[in-house]
């Protein structure tokens, strides 16, 4: 038996009835979608680290651990971080859990952890990294005894099968605003972008028009090719002087890859994050300092990543038909322990909370279905390390296109939902709507476990709800107390 049959034996390609083409595709696409983040969490996370408290404001230098260190270098300190905790938590989804998700530090956490934890509450960034250790270590101990299965499975069905409808609304509303098409507006929010003043709504619109003719035809790697086409029109529109640098290009990427500098760029990167690790290291040596801080933000990083991530499982699991009658995920324990290891990798090395990524829907639309194709997007992160730089060229609008075509297919799961039942009807269409109204997977699940409790016992069927779902809705409820509390500044520490 040769290697290829092996792998394709350890990933059991048959009873997925997938192969390497596929899944590599499906890896491929998978990252595209998600590279954005070794770009962004650097951005997000090096306000917390270059904050300085007296000005108000990042200052250009920081010093950790005795040296001096300029706002370039922490970004690139913190995109090979990035890097490195994705791959860590990947391998263990692809080799553990032989499941097709990519991991990834989270947005919505970083910025929890940087404009939140660090800048309003005034928490060293090395005591927010230590929270975020000691949350990870919980997750480890949870997923090991099952916990986390357990709360899982405790999800109403409606909510279960609800989740990846809301995801796709939620994936399409992110797409459509990176895109232009959706824009903020005074009187309502958001309205319509006017396509003829804005050539990333313009560009965009063209690509992901090509995007769903293609997957409509049924062309294998759709997707990637939309995102590829629309970002090398942006670049070529660029270079042709039709556009100014920076408006089809991210900021600063034309004059890094126009002149002499990317040699200069590439032999340049900071790849030693060892201050970070001592500023973690220092860290836990706070904790005793700021106790009732540190419970708060520990609890605060637990409960949302803790729902977001098995949101985000669940809706992707069953685009990808993983859920069985119940809409239960068989071995859930195994893809919620590469989030756990992965966040506390992370934690120790320098970057916030890491979890499954939404945008790993986009890989299994491709057809992805066993741990393969997560090894491929592990490959591709690692691949990035040699070039961190450059992935500053890959437009943010160009891969929010997989998104929007994403999204759409998502859509599907309203058909899972018995809409003529008023519990399923109510939690089902809360769980839906809330995602991406508050732009929040965690909240939409809050709306739908907290609801069908109630609405049961209003249809005199309160006997078939638990005592665990009560308590979960519960906790959602004393979760939300507690956060508005401090939000308002009713609670101070």
């Amino acid at each position: 038996m040769g290697a290829a049959d092996t792998l394709a034996d350890f990933f059991e390609f048959d009873e997925h009835e997938t192969n390497f083409r596929t899944e590599a595709i499906a890896g491929v696409t998978t990252f595209l979608a998600m590279a954005y983040i070794i770009v962004v969490n650097p951005a997000i996370l090096s306000d917390a680290i270059l904050w300085d408290h007296g000005e108000g404001a990042p200052a250009e230098t920081t010093t950790i651990n005795g040296v001096e260190y300029t706002g370039g270098e922490v970004f690139q300190m913190l995109a090979v971080v990035t890097i490195i905790a994705s791959v860590v938590a990947i391998l263990v989804m692809a080799l553990y859990a032989n499941r097709p998700f990519g991991l990834a530090p989270g947005m919505g956490l970083n910025a929890f952890f940087t404009f939140t934890v660090v800048v309003i509450l005034g928490v060293p960034w090395q005591l927010a990294l230590a929270a975020v250790f000691v949350e990870g270590v919980i997750f480890i101990a949870l997923t090991a005894v099952g916990a986390r299965r357990y709360v899982l499975e405790l999800f109403p069905e409606p909510v279960k099968f609800s989740v990846g409808a809301g995801i796709g609304v939620f994936l399409l509303f992110l797409g459509l605003q990176e895109m232009e098409i959706v824009v903020a507006y005074d009187a309502t929010l958001v309205t319509l972008g006017n396509v003829l003043e804005s050539p990333v709504a313009a560009l965009s619109l063209a690509g992901l028009l090509v995007m769903l003719l293609l997957y409509a035809r049924g062309v294998r790697g759709s997707i990637i090719i939309g995102i590829l086409l629309t970002a090398i029109a942006g670049w070529l529109l660029t270079l042709a002087g039709v556009v100014a640098p920076g408006v089809l290009t991210p900021d600063g990427a034309y004059e890094d890859v126009t002149g002499d500098g990317i040699m200069a760029m590439l032999g340049s990167v900071q790849y030693d994050f060892t201050p970070l690790f001592w500023g973690f290291v220092e860290g836990l040596g706070m904790i005793g300092d700021e106790p009732l801080v540190f419970l708060l933000v520990v609890f605060t990083f637990f409960f949302v990543d803790f729902f977001d991530t098995a949101g985000t499982l669940i809706g992707v699991s069953q685009i990808a038909g993983f859920l069985d009658e119940q809409g239960d995920l068989p071995e859930a324990e195994k893809p919620l322990m590469a989030d756990a290891v992965g966040t506390t990798v992370g934690a120790m090395i320098g970057t916030s909370t890491v979890t499954t990524y939404i945008e790993s829907s986009t890989g299994i639309e491709e057809g992805g279905r066993t741990g393969f194709t997560a090894l491929v997007v592990g490959a591709m992160f690692a691949l990035a390390l040699l070039a961190v730089p450059l992935m500053a060229a890959i437009p943010q609008y160009a891969t929010y296109l997989a998104l929007v075509v994403v999204g759409i297919i998502m859509l599907q799961g309203v058909m899972d939902v018995d809409w003529t039942d008023p519990a399923w009807a109510i939690s089902g269409g809360l769980t839906i709507t809330v995602m991406p109204l508050t732009t929040s997977i965690a909240n939409g699940l809050a709306a739908g476990i907290i609801s069908y409790p109630l609405v049961k016992s209003a249809m005199g069927e309160g006997r078939d709800v638990s005592l665990g779902q009560w308590v979960l809705a519960i906790a959602f409820v004393a979760y939300f107390v507690v956060y508005f509390a401090v939000e308002a500044g009713y609670v101070v520490f």
